[in-house]
């Protein structure tokens, strides 16, 4: 069963659509969010126009800020210090990366807790650790949304997360966790990466290397999250990881004529179609659910602070 993230996502911001209504019959506002957008990173500029259609679509209040690369520290600073204080704001997002003469660790701790909508704070870390209420990390509340609405049983299961980022692979191992799952963190020093992958019923991919779990790392039948967005820019990756399916070399081979590099995972496809009993796409699966939870989490952010006032 193919999972896809796009259905998912469109589900989510349908539901999106009523709560904000409720909360502007409720507050006379919006909810509102924030971007720091700062220097002229394309791929940045690309996620940031994407956030900010997607909320004035659903009718969330936006604005983007767009600070020069140029920027120092104390400039950022006092610009996150000015969104914290303003009412009608309750979601802020510094996109990263920042420029490398901003440190961008003391710019992500400005941001008061209550607008950390990435859930990022090392205070919404610690409401994850202990299950208190909280904005949680978008990647990985869209993964647990995904496999909640395909139906694929959590509890009691055992599930494998291959990668230890603070982004994805250690705040979803805790996510899996509050839903009863048994859950094992591997990484790139992992003895045995692939038997200790074949443990898992759900396998979770988040490790940043283009199609590096292929058949060997999986269980058959098991269901399998990859997180990764890697580029393929040479024929010869191509015909690594599509070798064995000749029809589909081909037709990755013209793509890439045509378009270029080549968006892949961190899971060979071929590999996943053939062995696992449900598996996400790469493009497709993970990535859109991202946005859709930076809106759910906005939302849930504005109600929090009516709900404090």
């Amino acid at each position: 069963m193919l999972l896809d993230g796009n259905a998912v996502r469109d589900r989510i911001k349908a539901e999106c659509v009523p709560r904000i209504a409720r909360f502007l019959q409720d507050a006379g506002r919006p909810p509102g969010l924030a971007v720091i957008l700062a220097g002229e990173n394309p791929a940045s500029q690309v996620y940031v126009r994407s956030k900010t259609k997607t909320a004035s679509e659903l009718g969330i209040y936006s604005e983007t800020l767009t600070p020069s690369a140029s920027a120092t520290t104390e400039e950022l600073l006092n610009l996150v210090h000015q969104l914290n204080h303003r009412d009608e704001i309750d979601g802020i997002l510094v996109q990263l990366p920042l420029p490398p003469q901003v440190d961008a660790p003391r710019v992500l701790l400005a941001v008061t807790p209550e607008k950390d909508v990435d859930g990022f704070h090392p205070t919404n870390v610690g409401n994850l650790v202990t299950g208190r209420p909280g904005p949680k990390p978008c990647t990985p509340s869209g993964i647990i949304e995904l496999l909640k609405r395909y139906k694929i049983e959590i509890a009691g299961r055992h599930a494998v997360v291959v990668g230890r980022s603070d982004i994805v692979g250690k705040p979803v191992a805790l996510l899996l966790l509050q839903n009863n799952a048994t859950v094992t963190i591997c990484h790139s020093k992992t003895r045995d990466l692939p038997s200790v992958c074949r443990q898992g019923e759900i396998l979770i991919a988040a490790i940043g290397r283009p199609a590096m779990i292929t058949a060997a790392f999986m269980r058959p039948g098991c269901t399998v999250i990859d997180v990764g967005m890697n580029r393929l820019e040479s024929p010869e990756e191509i015909a690594r990881v599509y070798n064995a399916d000749p029809e589909r070399l081909r037709e990755r081979l013209q793509a890439f004529e045509k378009k270029g590099p080549l968006l892949i995972g961190d899971v060979n496809p071929l590999d996943a179609a053939a062995i696992s009993s449900a598996w996400t796409p790469v493009p497709g699966g993970v990535g859109p659910l991202t946005i859709a939870m930076l809106m759910s989490n906005t939302i849930d952010a504005a109600q929090r602070r009516r709900d404090l006032s």
